[in-house]
């Protein structure tokens, strides 16, 4: 073989090994331009440019045929990068205390159509994964896009490798329950290609902001969130997140803040699952929560529209010394670079911001010399997201194989 065709030989396979990271790059909103997509993988323009045509090829990127300079910038205008907003989707499902939801995801992270969710859970998981796999086949077919694959987030522990809900306290399933098992025939069933994932929703709604949201350019991201009940907790560590040796890290919620505290579900007192949760909250402003919306939905729109009722004040401050408690406790053992609030912290949050930093930063010990930047989650329904990112992952590590098994577009489309 002569010495051209060696070169052309290696280019070649240099970029196909460097699509998993081009797409993800893509997928990020980290490469923009065909320009800043070299520079991030380190290789040629012309293996660049390669590598974004074959991304497009296969369905997944639009590369700008016109390409354009920014207001300011020098140089040759580079070809601009996005995801191909009619590309493949991931179906993402969500079951909560208050219901369950279905989505589609594409690439981007961005929500292309959602099933309107049921309000209530039964005590039997394959009942509750067979609705909401069913709701998502429907927005497939409605929709007419191809399917990469299945993530669901769930308000428990998943256990691994096994793939089972250990603790869906705030459900009426069985401990243990294998749900990603169940989830995987429901899709099978339902005729859904590609592979079925499960996890934990807060460590989901962790991966998905750290990958779209407010927890982009963090090493060491923590998120602590309400969800409808309880209050769960998420570390992303380097881009991965950190689940421990079986999938069971950062159970958060049972932090005791209050040893004189409330009895948490767990068997132990004052945990912040049952000391910082919406209901909590509204307790401890005096309110008898209704059925007609969630939990989450009625704390919400009190902190909201009631703030200055004495009350409602001095229950938001009460739970914000909890949350502080707790995140101060977690950042004397984790050292995070960024915390990140969701749920009913995040409004929290945002009616009292320098009340719970100073908590945190009072009772951490590096003191306000070493405070941690305290940020509201950004996303809209991030478990979802990040629900769709477990099914992603397989694709973003090589798009290539994926294609091969399940083609993202067909022969009719261009």
């Amino acid at each position: 073989m002569n010495g051209k065709a060696t070169s052309t030989r290696t280019r070649l396979e240099r970029g196909r090994g460097a699509l998993g990271p081009a797409l993800e790059l893509v997928h990020t909103g980290r490469a923009p331009t065909r320009a800043v997509l070299t520079a991030e993988l380190g290789v040629t323009r012309a293996t660049a440019g390669a590598v974004a045509a074959e991304l497009e090829a296969l369905g997944l990127i639009r590369v700008d045929s016109r390409p354009g300079a920014a207001a300011g910038s020098q140089g040759r205008p580079s070809h601009r990068l996005a995801v191909d907003e009619n590309g493949p989707v991931a179906l993402a499902a969500q079951v909560h205390a208050d219901g369950f939801r279905a989505a589609l995801v594409g690439l981007g992270g961005t929500i292309v159509a959602t099933a309107p969710g049921c309000v209530t859970v039964s005590a039997d998981p394959a009942q509750v994964l067979g609705e909401v796999v069913e709701a998502g086949a429907e927005l497939l077919e409605e929709t007419g896009r191809r399917c990469v694959g299945a993530g669901l987030a769930v308000p428990s522990a998943v256990a691994e490798p096994e793939g089972t809900a250990l603790n869906p306290l705030h459900l009426a399933w069985p401990a243990g329950a294998p749900v990603r098992d169940i989830f995987a025939d429901c899709v099978q069933t339902a005729g859904i290609t590609g592979p079925a994932f499960t996890g934990n929703d807060v460590n989901l709604a962790a991966l998905a902001e750290h990958r779209h949201g407010a927890g982009r350019g963090a090493q060491h991201l923590l998120c602590v969130a309400t969800g409808h009940r309880g209050v769960g907790g998420a570390l992303v560590l380097d881009g991965r997140l950190h689940t421990g040796s079986s999938g069971l890290a950062l159970e958060v919620g049972h932090l005791t803040v209050n040893p004189e505290g409330r009895a948490c579900h767990c068997g132990s007192r004052g945990c912040l699952d049952v000391e910082a949760d919406p209901l909590a909250f509204l307790t401890a402003a005096g309110r008898d929560p209704g059925p007609e919306v969630s939990l989450l939905q009625q704390a919400r729109d009190l902190l909201r529209r009631e703030y200055d009722d004495p009350a409602v004040r001095a229950a938001a401050e009460e739970i914000v010394d909890r949350l502080g408690l707790g995140l101060a406790g977690l950042v004397n053992i984790l050292n995070p670079d960024r915390i990140i609030l969701g749920g009913l912290h995040r409004e929290l949050l945002d009616a009292d911001p320098e009340r719970l930093r100073a908590v945190v930063a009072d009772r951490s010990l590096w003191g306000r010399s070493g405070s941690v930047p305290i940020l509201p989650c950004t996303l809209d329904h991030n478990s979802l997201v990040g629900a769709a990112e477990l099914a992603w992952q397989p694709v973003l590590d090589d798009p290539l194989s994926a294609a091969a098994q399940a083609p993202f577009v067909s022969a009719r489309e261009p």
